[in-house]
């Protein structure tokens, strides 16, 4: 039997109050696409962070070519062929394309000057073979998400690299650039070339890999070859049991009127919004990257200015300038950019729960510790959120998790108008089904949600209507009884006009 390329044997992670990764047994073979599953926590990061030597294991043996090996060092993995492209992008905007590709492991000629012609021209012929027509002069801000990507994986094939591994790679891609991707994934597995695909959307995993290994609570419960896997079936080893609906969608009763919004307009970017939103509601945005949902949003939430337009909440007109006024008026905002904008990593679960309603647990001028941590330990029961203690910091949570704290902390404002963006963007089947329960529960609660959601299936399933915006502008609305993904496509696609 053909010899693996990289063995874990018994490979156990222990991190404090948590046991990441448990007796670990995999392999993977040289040019072979394996895909990686597991629901957020499962152990997914932890492993590969083992290989890029982000983190060491405590127990067992990790063997690359039947040698054990212990990698203490991204440059160690890298020496031997390993690199990773992870979700949020290693890039510097302000940096060209072929600076960001040799950064930090720049070309010289023989006197010990920077080669700068080599490495311009190969960037051009790495970029050429993935069949990317960018400019290796452009500056790496002014492009978009999926040449971004483009540009990391760039960079790890600079490396002359063995395995190649993706880590969400698809997660704010268009379906254009999605299905780009995956050709690349195949030409890469022709050159032999290793790729470990690491993706919740199964659908793409099942599209492209040959064989798929299951991780659940840092154990392996599966590997499954292609051909002999369903998306049910792996659903079901991820959680360990029967996820039943996806879109566990509960129509609420419809109410007053809570939001309206008239004419609104930012010079360039959007124009002549206008929509409502109403108690028990979930109203969904639906359009394709750069249609301007987001942008909308942060401008009523007062982030970004707006040039035009009216808003009234429960009827009376208000004025929000900034996020402040809006969160004064019950307006809450979960970004996409739980990272960047949603959370304070350094800091603990409690501290960020309580965040953004700071009044509720004053005592004095001081923080009442005690109040915020009760009230931490019911959200963590409530959302299912995996950590040992509410002290917790976040930035040693899963993704997933990250994304609970977020929700939990604008459920803890006791807002009246969610606006949920990208809500499930790198969650897995059973974080996600958590999220629409909690989306169930506001709408219950009288309160209206606001959907945007890249992910067609999520917006039929869980919205009572659906707008679609094109380049800026709106462009149909449909009832969930009769709302179509072809139909909603056109309109995403400017085919027809709202």
């Amino acid at each position: 039997m053909e010899q693996p390329f990289i063995e874990f044997r018994d490979v156990s992670k222990f991190f404090p109050g948590i046991v990441a990764l448990d007796r670990v047994d995999a392999d993977v073979f040289q040019g072979e696409v394996l895909g990686l599953v597991g629901e957020n926590g499962a152990g997914k990061s932890t492993l590969i962070k083992l290989l890029t030597g982000n983190e060491t294991h405590d127990e067992g043996k990790i063997l690359v070519d039947g040698r054990e090996m212990r990698f203490t060092s991204a440059q160690q993995s890298m020496k031997i062929g390993i690199s990773a492209v992870y979700q949020e992008l290693n890039i510097v905007p302000q940096l060209t394309v072929w600076e960001n590709v040799y950064l930090g492991r720049e070309m010289r000629d023989s006197r010990g000057f920077l080669d700068i012609l080599r490495m311009k021209r190969r960037a051009s012929e790495i970029l050429r073979d993935l069949g990317q027509d960018i400019d290796v002069d452009s500056r790496v801000g002014g492009l978009g998400m999926g040449k971004k990507q483009m540009v990391e994986i760039a960079k790890a094939l600079s490396l002359e690299v063995r395995l190649l591994i993706l880590d969400e790679p698809t997660s704010s891609l268009s379906l254009r650039e999605i299905s780009e991707l995956l050709q690349i994934v195949r030409n890469l597995k022709k050159k032999g070339i290793t790729v470990i695909f690491i993706s919740h959307r199964l659908e793409e995993i099942l599209a492209i890999c040959d064989r798929i290994t299951v991780l659940r609570d840092g154990r392996v419960v599966a590997t499954v070859a292609e051909k002999d896997a369903t998306a049910d079936a792996l659903v079901k080893l991820m959680v360990g049991h029967e996820v039943g609906d996806y879109f566990p969608k509960v129509k609420a009763k419809m109410g007053e009127e809570l939001l309206r919004v008239e004419d609104f307009c930012s010079q360039g970017v959007f124009s002549h919004i206008g929509f409502t939103l109403h108690r028990g509601e979930v109203l969904g945005f639906s359009g394709l990257v750069g249609a301007g949902r987001t942008e909308v949003f942060r401008a009523l939430f007062g982030v970004d200015p707006k040039n035009c337009g009216r808003v009234f909440i429960r009827g009376k007109e208000v004025r929000i300038g900034n996020p402040r006024e809006a969160i004064r008026h019950g307006i809450a905002f979960l970004t996409e950019d739980r990272r960047g904008e949603g959370l304070v990593l350094i800091d603990s679960i409690a501290y960020n729960i309580s965040l953004s309603a700071l009044l509720k647990y004053r005592k004095g001028p001081f923080l009442n510790v005690k109040k915020a941590q009760k009230a931490a330990v019911e959200y963590i029961q409530k959302l299912k959120i995996k950590t040992p203690s509410p002290s917790y910091p976040v930035n040693l949570l899963s993704g997933g998790n990250q994304q609970k704290v977020v929700i939990a902390k604008w459920i803890n404002t006791d807002a009246e108008i969610f606006i949920f963006d990208e809500p499930t963007r790198g969650l897995d089947i059973g974080a996600k089904v958590e999220v629409y329960h909690v989306i169930n529960q506001l709408t219950a609660a009288g309160k209206g949600v606001i959907l945007i959601s890249s992910e067609m299936p999520e917006v039929l399933g869980m919205s009572d209507r659906v707008l679609v915006m094109y380049e800026g502008k709106l462009t149909g609305e449909f009832r969930s009884e009769e709302a179509e993904q072809a139909a909603i496509m056109k309109a995403a696609s400017g085919e027809m006009k709202a």
